[in-house]
């Protein structure tokens, strides 16, 4: 199991679906660095030598931000969005649709579970014991 940029990539897959399972590579770009390493993208992952892993693991750090360059960049540009007030920022804050979408019926992904409105459970450790 190779393991590229601190990413163990799955046995058995062809090699350009195994890349997409880094941070901020997706098949095109799985596609374009394997171009760029004259590695066949039907190749198996598991059947890659130790000079294409390093091949693949140097072109990766050299030209692309992956993992957790990627990851701390994101965030950094989101932290600095909420500290500015701007509109995206307090919407990132609030744990709401940052990019338009419509809140009043959908946007459960972002808001959570609806808010169970006049349920109640019985209280049934009164009837166990007798109290009525």
């Amino acid at each position: 199991m190779p393991r590229i940029v601190g990413v163990d990539l799955p046995r058995k897959k062809r090699i350009d679906v195994a890349l997409t399972y880094i941070f901020g590579v997706g098949s095109a770009t799985a596609r374009k660095i394997l171009s760029q390493t004259t590695i066949a993208p039907e190749k198996r992952s598991d059947a890659l030598s130790d000079e294409e892993v390093a091949r693949l693991t140097q072109l990766l750090q050299q030209q692309f931000k992956v993992e957790g360059d990627l990851r701390r960049d994101i965030s950094t540009n989101i932290r600095r969005l909420i500290d500015i007030g701007a509109y995206r920022g307090l919407r990132h804050k609030r744990g709401l649709p940052v990019r338009g979408q419509q809140t009043r019926t959908n946007a459960r992904t972002r808001k959570g579970p609806r808010p169970r409105v006049g349920v109640r459970k019985r209280a049934r450790v009164a009837a166990a014991s007798g109290a009525r």
